[in-house]
């Protein structure tokens, strides 16, 4: 007989066999199309306890076993007031998928339950600021987050729904307030779906974000809430019931900007508009 596997062994081994396909191809299919890792990288996993930021601690943790370019990982785990059983969960799941955190400790709940405006932009904002500055002290030149496949579709849709711009979210950009550090997205190809079956397939719970704006979307009868990412969420699963290609159409969209068609654009915070070249273009003819 066999030898029996661990818990973790067995998760494990579904990223590579089960999901290989629909998860674990994806990823290496990122890192490697984006080029977000290179030789002697020292990377900040960034986890906040819930699934996306769990699952990304352990393809890189496999990627760095099987992986000839060596670079280096912490697995950082930021405390933004969780409380005791939210805490506990994580480390927890930590344990169980053998995962080596580093805690700290941060009180950017209690700021943010104050803010009733925007609490969830100043909480993001307040979040990379502190992961970037702890990171950098562990001496990592990067930070990675969670944000996969439809975190990227619903970012695109709700730029151009409540933003009134065509905005993507990029797999990786440089720090402008912290010097020599990068953030990359190594789950930018994986879909949220698959991430949710490989949870569901290895009976894992993990945490939500846990915070008063999250609470008030759990418990509103829609399911919705106030929240618009949510709102998006369930527009693009309307949508696909009659496209199902709808997702990946946005995803190549983004892609493939034909930036001639656009009556204006923005680069690097400057304004642009079509007249530039389009003056040009009649000058010459004069």
């Amino acid at each position: 007989m066999g030898r029996e596997l661990s818990f973790c062994q067995t998760a494990e081994r579904s990223l590579t066999k089960k999901y290989r396909k629909q998860i674990w191809n994806k990823f290496i299919a990122a890192c490697k199309d984006y080029q977000l890792i290179s030789q002697g990288d020292r990377i900040a996993v960034c986890i906040s306890g819930g699934k996306d930021s769990m699952l990304l601690a352990k393809l890189m943790q496999l990627l760095q076993r099987y992986s000839e370019v060596p670079f280096e990982l912490v697995f950082l785990v930021m405390d933004p007031g969780y409380n005791t059983e939210n805490r506990q969960k994580i480390e927890e799941n930590a344990r169980k998928l053998e995962i080596p955190i580093t805690v700290f400790e941060t009180n950017i709940f209690t700021v943010t339950d104050k803010v009733e405006k925007y609490p969830c932009y100043l909480c993001a904002k307040m979040r990379r600021g502190h992961l970037y500055s702890q990171a950098k002290q562990l001496g990592c030149n990067k930070i990675a987050l969670g944000h996969h496949f439809s975190d990227v579709i619903e970012t695109t849709v709700m730029a151009m729904f409540y933003g009134s711009q065509l905005q993507a979210m990029l797999p990786k950009l440089k720090s402008t307030n912290f010097e020599g550090m990068e953030l990359i997205r190594p789950l930018y190809m994986v879909h949220e779906n698959d991430i949710i079956a490989w949870k569901n397939y290895n009976s894992l719970e993990f945490i939500r974000c846990a915070c008063r704006v999250t609470e008030k979307t759990e418990t509103a009868i829609d399911g919705v809430g106030d929240s618009k990412r949510q709102e998006i969420k369930k527009l693009i699963a309307e949508l696909k019931k009659t496209n199902p290609n709808i997702e990946k159409s946005i995803f190549n969209s983004i892609h493939h900007v034909h930036i001639d068609t656009f009556p204006g654009y923005k680069s690097n915070g400057e304004r642009h508009s079509f007249l530039e070249k389009h003056n040009i273009a009649f000058s010459d003819e004069m």
